[in-house]
């Protein structure tokens, strides 16, 4: 009976989402339309904790039933003749539409869903009935809004809950993580940091997750929508540079024996100016100082260790400086005045897969063929619920790397709610003769669904059955069903879901194992490019929220695969450390010794092009010699006041510490090489 113990924010989700669903049932009724249980069914769908979340996907969810609504007034009438063209137009509707889903990983991402499924929800059922399919169509646009409207209206007015606690906390959270590690990397170089790195990577895929809705929140959250994101990137932007620092330090101590004099001073003054940050002056003339003084005082590999760990050290006070006027940029917003604009907001385009988005598509528009085929061929009367249960579990669980063990539970599940559905559609509400019972009668049922609904640990068991319950009352005629059409109603659906999941596991599942190489080759191929393309401007932040975005797909399916993949860097950070550098090498490149830097970048874009295509992990030998041969001929022309030669001496240390961490000291000398212009 703990399951059955819920707390006060589980009951209030549950109470104004049950009330947003009567509330729209009602309206819905009066209206005439001729099945309310949709704006019921919708009111649950769009309902979140989040008032900012609800009118997200009410938003988005509108569009798309429009959007579909409209594909299905379009296609059926002009393809009604042609059974095997009609099947086709819808199948690959959805699958265009599914695709497209796919590719935008942001809530609009659901209006594209919407769009494909929305189609087959009316078209389908419509075709022995075309004659009314606009009617069908203009109905469930307005059961649907309506749900939208009354969920929105309900869940902004009573006890609404901003996304701004939530936002600011994660937030607040994520600069306290990052200074954290800012601290335990100065003052303990020889620490594991490993959780410092994992809290952070956490905070900022929560907040990446938890800031989309913030333009639909009702509260002053919504002005600072560009402020949150800006810090979501100095955050972001602090990754690489902190996973550089730690890298060069133990280079150093790997070098040298332990960490000199100097650099124990400069960690002390760098973490001084943590604790107090208004002030950076004193910490940036010990940097300059610090690089001053190993120019004269060290020479060839540890001198390059010492501009690089600088550089990095100036790169981190830079940016938690920007961070932190940010954080302040978003507290302005709060007093519902506009923040200063960042002057440069990061292109949020996360991982794309284009080949699985068109294998899941292509599942999609296979599954919904094969359940129309079977339909066809048996005249089965209510054949048409099964090709929408075909579409609509082919685009819910799309985006997992193996879907069939999901859409099984979600079945499994769903044949709970059967007994309840029977209960209800053959007995309670052909009893039922006004409002007021009706709504005695969903009670019992949906206020304890929709607490657990609210529970993280049941929603997943508590969803399916909810949503198997409003279906079927959606679907069915409530004053006139009977047993047969209801068994035959069910028996369509379970066969719709067995042909989605047999489909997909034919086609398009695949293990955690290579998902993760493959989402690993996708990086490869991004550096690749960058180092083959001098000339290309290349948006620095935006490169490293994708990488970042990258890694976070990758972990979970390095955990799921027992800690380890054969083929994937063990660490998880090179490559983001890697990005940096080569951004930071072609952005100076043409103030180094241009032979030897530009013959590595040629040489780097080529090898990473091959392990983009799947080609040998290890690095060539003769990767190591242009490293070499390009830190020596920069080393030998180095002017310790020009900062893009010491910014690419920093890249430069980073490429080799990122290929061949293992590699022994390389010998450099104070010479120009022959054929190398400074």
């Amino acid at each position: 009976m703990s399951t059955l113990r819920f707390s006060r924010a589980e009951l209030i989700f549950s109470v104004k989402a049950f009330a947003a669903a009567m509330l729209a049932m009602y309206i819905a009724s009066r209206l005439g339309q001729p099945r309310p249980f949709w704006a019921m069914m919708t009111a649950y769908i769009v309902a979140s904790p989040l008032a900012g979340a609800v009118r997200s996907k009410a938003l988005f969810r509108f569009g798309g039933t429009l959007i579909g609504s409209a594909a299905a007034v379009l296609l059926v009438p002009a393809l009604i003749n042609s059974p095997e063209l009609l099947t086709l137009g819808l199948a690959l509707w959805v699958g265009a539409c599914l695709y497209f889903s796919l590719l935008d990983r942001t809530p609009r991402s659901y209006l594209f869903m919407l769009a494909g499924y929305t189609a087959a929800l009316i078209g389908f059922p419509a075709v022995d009935t075309p004659l009314q399919l606009f009617d069908i169509a203009a109905a469930r646009v307005e059961e649907i809004g309506i749900g939208i409207l009354c969920a929105s209206l309900v869940h902004a007015v009573v006890l609404p809950q901003s996304l701004s606690a939530p936002v600011l906390g994660l937030l607040d959270r994520g600069l306290r993580d990052a200074r954290q590690w800012l601290l335990d990397l100065v003052r303990g170089p020889a620490k594991d940091l490993t959780a410092d790195r994992q809290r952070l990577a956490a905070d900022l895929t929560q907040l990446r997750l938890l800031a989309t809705h913030i333009p639909f929140d009702p509260t002053h959250l919504r002005h600072s929508g560009d402020a949150v994101r800006a810090v979501q990137d100095q955050l972001a932007a602090l990754t690489p540079a902190l996973s550089a620092v730690e890298d060069r330090l133990q280079a150093l101590q790997s070098a040298e024996g332990r960490l000199a004099p100097d650099v124990m001073e400069l960690l002390a003054a760098f973490a001084a100016w943590v604790q107090t940050p208004d002030d950076d002056t004193p910490l940036r003339t010990a940097l300059d100082t610090f690089a001053t003084q190993t120019s004269d005082d060290h020479a060839g590999w540890p001198l390059a260790l010492r501009v690089s760990l600088a550089e990095r050290l100036a790169e981190l006070v830079a940016t938690w400086h920007a961070a932190l006027a940010r954080r302040g940029d978003v507290d302005h917003g709060l007093t519902g005045a506009t923040p200063p604009k960042p002057s440069v907001v990061g292109d949020h385009v996360l991982h794309r897969d284009h080949g699985m988005a068109l294998l899941s598509a292509l599942a999609a528009v296979i599954a919904i063929a094969v359940c129309s085929a079977f339909w066809v061929l048996t005249g089965w009367p209510t054949g048409s619920a099964a090709v929408m249960m075909a579409a609509i579990f082919c685009c819910f669980f799309a985006s997992m790397d193996d879907p069939v063990p999901a859409i099984h539970g979600f079945l499994t599940f769903t044949l709970w709610s059967v007994p309840i559905s029977a209960v209800y559609v053959l007995f309670v509400l052909p009893a039922v003769r006004d409002f007021g019972m009706l709504v005695l009668a969903c009670a019992p049922v949906f206020l304890v669904l929709g607490a657990l609904m609210a529970r993280p640990s049941t929603v997943l068991s508590a969803m399916p059955v909810l949503m198997g319950v409003a279906t079927t009352l959606a679907m069915h005629d409530t004053a006139n069903a009977d047993l047969a059409s209801f068994a035959n109603s069910m028996i369509a659906q379970v066969v719709g879901v067995v042909v989605a999941s047999r489909t997909t596991r034919l086609m398009r599942s695949i293990g955690a194992d290579w998902s993760a190489r493959r989402i690993q080759q996708a990086t490869w191929r991004e550096l690749a490019g960058v180092a083959a393309s001098p000339r290309q401007p290349v948006h620095a932040a935006a490169q490293t929220v994708r990488l970042l975005d990258r890694i976070a797909l990758i972990a979970p399916r390095v955990a799921q695969s027992g800690g380890k993949i054969d083929g994937l860097p063990a660490d998880a950070l090179r490559d983001l450390r890697l990005g940096t550098d080569i951004v930071t090498l072609q952005r100076v490149r043409w103030h180094l010794p241009l032979g030897v830097t530009g013959a590595l970048m040629a040489d780097l874009a080529r090898w990473l092009r091959d392990l983009g295509a799947g080609g040998d992990a290890a690095q060539p030998a003769h990767l190591l010699d242009r490293v070499d041969a390009a830190l020596t001929a920069t080393l030998a022309t180095h002017d310790p006041a020009s900062a893009e030669r010491s910014a690419g001496l920093g890249a430069l240390v980073g490429v080799r510490r990122a290929l061949f961490p293992d590699a022994p000291a390389p010998v450099v000398s104070a010479r120009v090489p022959e054929g190398v212009s400074p």
